[in-house]
């Protein structure tokens, strides 16, 4: 299959990079441009497959040379940036795929199985997504403790930040992350999620449960070593007696932070059954 490109980056180093993976893959590349106007021009002239597409260009930036041309004349997008923050915007631009800068060949080859299929019209939009999300977050997460997450709510793929999440559970091969009254959903396993967030501000108080420590208002005993946590919306969740360790651990870290003076540490209430 014989797949055309135009590349949109302002920057030399980029450009030419993309340039060459794109050839390496086989793609034939039509044009190089600079700018928003030279992409445009270029989107009028060819009659590409595929556009490589930067965001922050001078000029006109490159929601701006979607906004510029015939919609039937826009081909498939993958965008090309070193900004996570756009990504919504280009889901809404119909994306096909978007490249977190810096990213290596082994990433550029699965945008490039994704326009074949593109190309090929047998790519499914919620499929597609799916996996987009995934990549996005492997993106994000690229340390242990990512400040932000990518997931689907009501057909959207929205940011969340990660300190807003009060608490999260376990749904099956998923999670549901609780802000306030809204519910997102994050392909991913309890364990996965667990292991990627600070412990000092979340704690894994059941099997299926996660909460934000931030959001904790009290314990209440429920007897026999397990407890109800409640949090400062009422909402109360189940801490089960395998994970009390983990409570009882990071209770005696804030004792060892206040030093001496304890006198504004409230003690786990202490159990009748023990």
């Amino acid at each position: 299959m014989n797949i055309r490109a135009i590349i949109a980056e302002d920057e030399l180093v980029a450009r030419r990079s993309i340039s060459a993976m794109a050839k390496a893959y086989g793609i034939e590349v039509l044009a190089e441009c600079k700018d928003g106007e030279e992409a445009i021009k270029s989107l009028q002239t060819y009659r590409a497959d595929v556009l490589f597409l930067d965001v922050q260009m001078p000029g006109i930036d490159g929601f701006g040379v979607l906004d510029g041309v015939r919609p039937e004349t826009v081909p498939a997008v993958i965008f090309t940036t070193a900004h996570d923050q756009y990504a919504v915007r280009a889901f809404e631009h119909h994306a096909v795929d978007y490249l977190l800068k810096p990213f290596d060949e082994e990433r550029f080859r699965r945008a490039v199985d994704r326009i074949q299929l593109h190309v090929g019209k047998t790519s499914n939009q919620g499929e597609l997504i799916t996996r987009l999300i995934g990549e996005l977050n492997r993106a994000i997460q690229g340390h242990n403790s990512p400040e932000r997450l990518v997931v689907r709510s009501r057909g959207q793929v929205e940011f969340v930040r990660v300190d807003e999440i009060d608490w999260i559970e376990a749904a099956h091969n998923q999670v549901k992350i609780h802000i306030g009254r809204d519910i997102f959903l994050l392909r991913q396993t309890i364990t996965e999620v667990s292991a990627r967030l600070q412990p000092d501000k979340f704690l894994r108080i059941h099997r299926s449960l996660i909460v934000n420590v931030d959001r904790i208002r009290r314990l209440e005993s429920c007897g026999y070593g397990e407890y109800l946590v409640v949090l400062h919306d009422g909402k109360t969740l189940s801490l089960s007696r395998g994970y009390r360790g983990q409570l009882d651990r990071f209770v005696d870290g804030l004792v060892v932070s206040w030093g001496s003076n304890t006198s504004g540490i409230v003690s786990t209430p202490s159990d009748p059954s023990e």
